[in-house]
């Protein structure tokens, strides 16, 4: 892994100054200084393009780019999640494939996240907050975008009072997380409705917007759906708050994402450059996931060919295989087989209108709504076909066809029957279970490849049916080999550097600090009845 030891040499040297002590976190280190911010009025959009970039964290603060996301993300979360896996032997075969959890990789979110994202989004907030409404409205709906990223790896974190040393920078449950996550979008959508009714043509943002159009109307469209998603999130564990949340952010006047154009991404239009494009293209370190091949190939879906490519050694060109987690193997044979077609160029994608249908169809099948559950399904399957340039269905969504079995390019020990039993094709006649089991493995394919959502979906509802890994070597068999992975520990470090704070978060969490412990949203049952 391309400076791998080197990076994890730098982020110990970060967590001995930062994570341990909690305040340092307060400290800008981005190296944005005070005449950055008043170059070309700068002064408000400098900090929102920074976190706009930190979410998938490519910002270059003078270590490199593209590491931080590897390790933040791309060797956790879109691992764990089935998406995709590394052909490298890394860490002589066992890691977090296998559960044997890598502290320095799984530590990275909330260090570079606390470190860099959350002083930027803090001084925002306070820059804004009664001199420009919409900027700060904006900075409202990035905050819960980038933090509920990080509860959804590791359940406690800090949160309402980060800066805040007379409270001892106290932790947050999940669940007060949560509820504060939907007090921000209160006043982010509160404040660009204002906003536009003062001032209809404003567009002085646009130039700043690197995940959208610029306009305002469009923010609060995101901020609709973003409530939606995390609303749904509360399904089982709270379905009141679930339900009056998801249906404020459904029946705003500004409306939500709907039409297959419609999304929120990164865009690489100004300089940022996709890090999964690097880790893919120049590291050769992004690979289908064996769940992908799976259902992709079983489904028989025009999709596969868009988000892989053929493998390239002589046993298995042309053809598209990938790669199980948690084999633990030594060699680099899988190095020839299917890569992702993602490149440095391409957008980061962080939420489609494909998305929000098939939180729309879950709805309707809890009865939330008296939407056609069946129509917002379709409805999102057709989305995120049109979304990358297939327009003609032909028989995906009518005949019935099951995921395959996987079979291994070169080790049979690692063959496993296919694990995902539901077609495309929807049945008014199934069970709810069934029902809700087609929309989130939809879902997860649409989703596609941004592993945090479809991680947290996949732990909430247990869909897609993912295969276990063959070896499990988690601490002290901490993880359940069929239950999974999750979640992430909290920073080791916090136990030698800050042992109150560390306490105070596992006090939060509510259980034991490892990998198995469910966070507060996740139930283990989807409670549909």
């Amino acid at each position: 892994m391309k400076y791998l030891y080197i990076c994890l040499l730098g982020m110990l040297l970060l967590f001995v100054a930062c994570t341990g002590k909690f305040r340092d976190f307060n400290t800008d280190l981005s190296g944005i200084t005070d005449e950055d911010l008043i170059i070309d009025d700068n002064g408000y959009g400098i900090r929102l393009g920074i976190i706009q970039q930190g979410i998938y964290f490519n910002y270059d603060y003078g270590k490199g780019k593209n590491w931080p996301f590897q390790l933040t993300q791309n060797l956790n979360a879109d691992m764990f999640c089935g998406y995709m896996h590394d052909a490298k032997p890394l860490n002589g075969g066992s890691h977090n494939s296998d559960y044997n959890l890598q502290d320095g990789w799984n530590s990275a979110m909330w260090t570079q996240t606390y470190s860099y994202i959350f002083p930027q989004i803090y001084q925002s907030e306070n820059a804004t907050r009664n001199v420009h409404s919409a900027l700060f409205g904006i900075t409202k709906i990035l905050k819960v975008e980038v933090m509920h990223r990080v509860t959804d790896y590791y359940g406690p974190i800090i949160y309402k009072h980060f800066a805040d040393a007379q409270s001892h920078y106290r932790p947050d449950t999940q669940k007060d997380v949560y509820y504060e996550f939907f007090n921000e979008l209160d006043s982010a959508v509160c404040a660009l409705t204002n906003y536009i009714e003062e001032k209809p043509e404003s567009v002085e943002f646009t130039r700043f917007d690197i995940l959208m159009d610029g306009k305002y109307t469009s923010w609060i469209k995101f901020a609709n759906s973003l409530r939606m998603r995390l609303a749904m999130r509360l399904a089982a564990v709270d379905p009141g708050k679930a339900r009056s949340e998801f249906l404020k952010g459904l029946e705003n006047v500004y409306g939500v994402f709907e039409a297959d154009a419609e999304k929120v991404a990164v865009s690489t239009k100004s300089g940022y450059t996709n890090p999964l494009g690097e880790i893919n293209r120049v590291w050769n370190e992004a690979y289908m996931g064996a769940a992908m091949e799976s259902i992709l190939k079983g489904y028989d879906d025009p999709r596969l060919e868009i988000y892989f490519e053929p493998c390239t050694d002589e046993k298995n060109k042309g053809k598209f295989r990938g790669i199980r987690q948690g084999t633990c193997f030594a060699h680099s044979r899988y190095s020839g087989l299917s890569k992702l077609s993602w490149n440095q160029s391409t957008d980061a994608p962080l939420m489609t209108s494909s998305e929000v249908w098939f939180l729309r169809a879950e709805a309707a099948l809890r009865g939330w709504t008296l939407e056609d559950e069946e129509t917002c399904y379709h409805n999102g399957v057709e989305n995120s076909f049109r979304q990358y340039g297939i327009y003609q269905m032909g028989d995906y969504l009518t005949i019935e066809r099951k995921a395959s079995d996987f079979v291994d390019a070169f080790d049979s020990d690692n063959d496993i029957k296919a694990r995902c039993k539901v077609s495309p094709q929807w049945n008014p006649q199934d069970d709810k279970e069934t029902k809700l089991e087609k929309i989130i493995t939809q879902k997860w394919i649409a989703m596609f490849p941004e592993g945090c959502e479809a991680w947290a979906e996949q732990r909430r509802t247990g869909y897609p049916r993912l295969f276990p890994v063959r070896f499990n070597h988690s601490k002290n068999g901490c993880v359940d080999t069929e239950i999974m992975i999750r979640r992430l520990n909290f920073p080791g470090t916090l136990q030698t550097e800050n042992w109150e704070q560390y306490f105070a978060l596992v006090k939060a969490l509510g259980a034991d600090d490892n990998a198995g412990s469910r966070l507060w949203w996740d139930t283990g049952n989807n409670n549909l009845e």
